[in-house]
């Protein structure tokens, strides 16, 4: 099932060498925490950008402070896009030409059709049950599950406490089970 425990291993554990290979390791992952919030390709690039260029200014701190640093700047920089793209385009045009770019590109060829279609229609499932979360539900599983960060960290990111990371993780979960069984 998709809604599952992280593992009990972490990638973030290891502390990287460099700012640099900091910066190479968590850029995917980032990307696709980014495209989630901001449902388009061009504002999580140039979020995960910018959030990059931030990070260069704490070079200087502690290599087991910047998996939080990061995330926490990544996080503001993605509801200051969403502000201002709400302000920006609430009155142009209806939610549904607001975003003609934001369909998603199945570009894995891997599997067959049958076993490609199955996975488009799931992780789409999974797409729109995320975005029908409060914000912060939505948050607190894409950094807890979908990108592995273990508890603290995740709290420093959101900028709230360990129990209020699990409170709205264990809602995102529960609101996600029910979204997904209904559909299935």
């Amino acid at each position: 099932m998709l809604v599952t425990s992280p593992p009990l291993t972490n990638p973030t554990d290891a502390v990287p060498a460099s700012l640099d290979a900091f910066l190479a390791g968590i850029g995917p992952r980032a990307f696709r925490f980014a495209e989630a919030g901001l449902r388009q390709r061009e504002d999580a690039l140039d979020a995960v950008q910018d959030a990059m260029e931030r990070m260069l200014g704490y070079r200087d701190h502690p290599a087991s402070e910047w998996t939080p640093l990061f995330w926490s700047i990544l996080r503001r920089r993605i509801i200051d896009l969403q502000r201002r793209r709400s302000f920006r385009l609430k009155f142009w045009a209806p939610q549904a030409e607001q975003d003609p770019d934001s369909t998603i590109d199945w570009a894995d060829h891997a599997p067959g059709p049958a076993e490609q279609h199955q996975q488009q229609v799931q992780y789409a499932q999974l797409v729109q049950a995320l975005r029908r979360l409060p914000a912060r539900q939505r948050e607190a599983f894409s950094l807890r599950v979908l990108q592995e960060l273990d508890v603290a960290t995740t709290a420093k990111a959101m900028g709230c406490s360990e129990g209020s990371v699990k409170t709205h993780l264990s809602r995102a979960r529960d609101a996600l089970m029910q979204q997904l069984e209904e559909v299935r």
